[in-house]
């Protein structure tokens, strides 16, 4: 169990104005309990726990899991005019990557910030079973789509992010996230609740599953989360748990962090936004020939 963490206002605020801008973000600190009537800097008390509502919406199929994850963000901003057929249509591929939600996330202005361990495709997931087949054909989508992410405005940030990081930012209330995980090391504990069609439980190598972080116990040092797998609308996991499916080999360490409260337009403004992204992307944003 961890000891009561609080941020500074400024932390917290630099954070929010970096995702908002697509600046490098500072690492969100810890510090032990002080009173700020001494003269000394604001702070802000964070609560033992705290969870964001997401609504829970399951997969179709066993590669889309990470639109699925992407539209619990939607829902969770007031976006609720489209499907999971929706965002793969504008994809344009069934081999989801982190950047391709990034994109996604960029284009319906949802301000974010990406966290990876290596930006591009990694050379060395040839081997791996889950990447074999479709990797050397990802190879120049992916690459091209992170050269081209500076230029369309992407906050793309190559380094480890920490659990104490993620479960501080969970307590602020302000942030959901959306993790990249090894689906049997995440999955052992409710393996009977994943209906994925290729799902082994057998099968204990790497399994590429995206799930969304919204809330953290500190009591129980537990995460919540929403798999989109699991029928089960409300999933907690442990912090070591989560860890070790966020950071085996195969996830890069992937991580979308989401201000969730960053989006606020009205439904008749947010379609017009749709309809032109439409328009100019008639052909396919993301499909490279």
């Amino acid at each position: 169990m961890w000891p009561l963490y609080i941020l500074f206002n400024k932390s917290l605020k630099t954070e929010e104005e970096n995702v908002s801008k697509g600046e490098n973000s500072s690492l969100v600190k810890s510090y032990p309990h002080e009173s700020s009537t001494n003269g000394k800097c604001s702070v802000a008390v964070l609560p033992q726990s705290h969870s964001v509502e997401v609504p829970h919406i399951n997969q179709l199929y066993s590669w889309d899991c990470g639109l699925a994850c992407v539209l619990m963000v939607f829902r969770t901003v007031g976006i609720n005019s489209h499907s999971i057929q929706s965002l793969a249509e504008l994809c344009c591929t069934n081999s989801i990557w982190t950047v391709d939600l990034a994109y996604l996330l960029h284009e319906f202005s949802i301000s974010f910030s990406y966290y990876t361990v290596t930006l591009g495709a990694n050379p060395n997931y040839s081997d791996e079973t889950f990447y074999k087949e479709q990797l050397p054909k990802d190879l120049v989508r992916v690459e091209t789509l992170f050269q081209r992410s500076l230029d369309a405005g992407l906050n793309i940030q190559c380094r480890s992010i920490s659990e104490e990081e993620i479960s501080l930012w969970m307590l602020s209330g302000k942030y959901i996230a959306i993790a990249l995980v090894d689906q049997y090391k995440l999955s052992r504990s409710w393996q009977k609740d994943v209906f994925i069609s290729d799902f082994n439980a057998k099968n204990s190598s790497y399994t590429g599953h995206y799930v969304i972080i919204c809330g953290y116990d500190m009591g129980t040092d537990e995460f919540e989360i929403r798999d989109p797998a699991s029928s089960r609308k409300h999933e907690k996991v442990s912090s070591k748990c989560l860890e070790e499916a966020r950071k085996c080999f195969g996830t890069d360490e992937d991580l979308l962090l989401v201000f969730q409260l960053s989006l606020n337009l009205p439904l008749h403004i947010f379609q017009v936004k749709y309809d032109d992204f439409l328009s100019q992307h008639k052909d396919c944003r993301y499909k490279i020939l």
